[in-house]
Formats: structure tokens, C-alpha cells, sequence
């Protein structure tokens, strides 16, 4: 998803527990801070217990991606109704979901998700991700290494054919571009939507993470914790690196939607998941979710 000001992430303290997390409110405004289960011993123990951390034994975790086909998935992609996977872009190959555009000429806008057949609300989802290839001819150049998982997204059936982002919340992943200059991945972009951040709305469309660079083609582990219109937690490698609540439907970028859909101010608290292709090769492998429906009650209302 496209950048426009990227808003520089302060880090402060956030104990976050799933025995006892808190609803951020106006009182009770996100902070941020890097956690890492090998710096934090503390965290560490608590991690063990709940979601954040690996899952040795697989218990409670499903693969959305069978690693021999998409017919699990949906395709929308820009100028193209849904269901058409245009150029066969979104293939599965190598036990990959791979993003090419070799039967492509000009990029010619035609920005692409591949959606889970079902929606969800609270899960804990990892997917593992790595850019590979050039750069696709006439695509914008700040998809350059550009990518992301789209969540809480409309339902791509809702979508007109020129429609060119979903109106939905995006994990961005960026790769580092070898310009010595630093490029955070797991950040947050706003297609048609806004988050609270810090206690108030977010003044810009995405939000920069406190992630390391990573460059070339190597794999990396991006982890995403929503607990429905509550608190949204992006994890990294096993860092935290963003934190923020109360996505919604609002805001800009988003372009040639069905205005009936887009219904400013109104709390996201459950949608589609989405995999990125806007223009750069990319391989994902892994993508696998966890239910946190139970957490439920425990947030309501916090």
C-alpha cells in the first residue's frame, strides 16, 4: 500500500496479557514498545502461556494455504471482476503461494488480494513472506519491495471492478531497498479506513513500525494479533513493533468503491484476510491462524 507521511513510533511500556488485556480507551491510550521474548525474560513467561509465542505443538492452529492449490481463496484484482486471477498472478507453486507478473505487459494499475473464503474476528495469524524478482515494468514506484496482508477487509464480492484497494486495515511489509537508509517492515496502511492510535485517530495513512530493515530475499516472520474492534498487536521476527485500536471505516486512498459500502466512523470488528500483490514479486509459504474467539468476553467492554 502506498505511503504518504509516515508517522515516527515512540516506544513506550505496554504490558499486554491475554488473561487480563485492557480495551484501549481515551483513558487508556496505546503505547509502544519493543518486546522480545530473548530480551524479556518476564515477557517470555507470560508468552509461553498464551498466543504470542511459537506453537510447538500446533494445538488450536489451522493452515489457511493447503500448499497445493487456492481454491480456499478468493481473487479480486483491479479492472478485473472478481474471481478472474488475471495473468495468473496468484499461483501456487514449490508448496509456495507465489505473486508474478511474467504474463503481464504494463503493471497498468491492476492491484491485486488474494482473500480467505471466510471472514474472521479474533486470531492470532502468522504468515512468513519474502520478496524475490524484479520489480514489475509501470508499477508505481513505491511498490518497489511492497507488499502486505490486508485484514478486517470488505468482502471482495463487494467490490466494484475498478476498485482498486479494498476498504480494509493492511500489515505492510517492506523490504530494504540497499540505500543505507532504514525501512521498517510490519507497519500499518489505511485503505479506506482509520485506527486510534496514541488515544486519538491516526492523522496519516500508514503508520511506521519499530522493526528492523530486512534485505534481499530472505524469509521473514510477520505476526498479527487482532482481537476484533479492540487492540491490534504486529509482531516481527518475535518483536513487537505496533500496537493501536479501534480500526474503522474512514479516511482515504481507497478509490471506486461502492459508496453504500463505505460507511465512515463505523468500528471494523471482523473481516477477510487478504494476501498483497501490487507490483513486486513475492513468496509467501506460511499462513496459519489461530481462533482467539475465547478472548471475546474478556475484552468486551475493556
Amino acid at each position: 500500500m502506498r505511503k504518504f507521511f509516515l508517522v515516527p513510533i515512540a516506544c513506550a511500556g505496554l504490558f499486554l496479557s491475554f488473561n487480563t488485556i485492557k480495551k484501549p480507551t481515551a483513558d487508556f491510550p496505546i503505547k509502544q514498545q519493543t518486546l522480545s521474548t530473548k530480551k524479556n525474560p518476564q515477557i517470555s513467561d507470560t508468552l509461553s502461556q498464551n498466543t504470542l509465542a511459537p506453537f510447538p505443538n500446533k494445538k488450536g492452529w489451522i493452515s489457511l494455504f493447503n500448499k497445493k492449490n487456492i481454491d480456499d481463496w478468493f481473487v479480486k484484482i483491479a479492472h478485473h471482476e472478481v474471481g478472474e486471477n488475471y495473468g495468473n498472478t496468484f499461483r501456487v507453486e514449490d508448496g509456495m503461494v507465489k505473486v508474478r507478473y511474467d504474463q503481464y505487459g504494463d503493471f497498468n494499475d491492476q492491484f491485486g488480494h488474494l482473500y480467505y473464503k471466510v471472514p474472521y474476528s479474533y486470531y492470532h495469524l502468522v504468515v512468513e513472506y519474502r520478496f524475490v524478482g524484479e520489480h514489475q515494468k509501470g508499477a508505481p514506484d513505491y511498490t518497489l519491495r511492497n507488499s502486505g496482508v490486508m485484514f478486517h477487509s470488505q468482502d471482495p464480492r463487494t467490490m466494484p471492478k475498478e476498485q482498486d484497494w479494498p476498504i480494509s486495515v493492511e500489515m505492510q511489509f517492506l523490504g530494504g531497498l540497499g540505500d543505507g537508509k532504514p525501512r521498517p517492515t510490519g507497519n500499518m496502511c489505511s485503505p479506506g479506513t482509520n485506527v486510534v492510535y496514541q488515544g486519538k485517530i491516526a492523522a496519516s495513512h500508514c503508520l511506521n513500525s519499530t522493526s528492523k530493515t530486512y534485505h534481499g530475499d530472505q524469509w521473514v516472520r510477520a505476526e498479527l494479533i487482532v482481537l476484533g474492534d479492540s487492540l491490534i498487536t504486529h509482531i516481527i521476527n518475535g518483536d513487537t513493533v505496533l500496537q493501536y485500536s479501534k480500526p474503522q471505516i474512514g479516511g482515504g486512498t481507497a478509490n471506486n468503491y461502492d459508496p453504500k459500502i463505505k460507511i465512515d466512523g463505523k468500528l471494523l470488528s471482523s473481516g477477510y484476510i487478504a494476501l498483497q500483490s501490487e507490483g513486486q514479486p513475492i513468496d509467501f509459504r506460511k499462513v496459519e491462524l489461530k481462533d482467539l474467539s475465547a478472548l471475546k468476553e474478556k475484552t468486551k467492554g475493556k
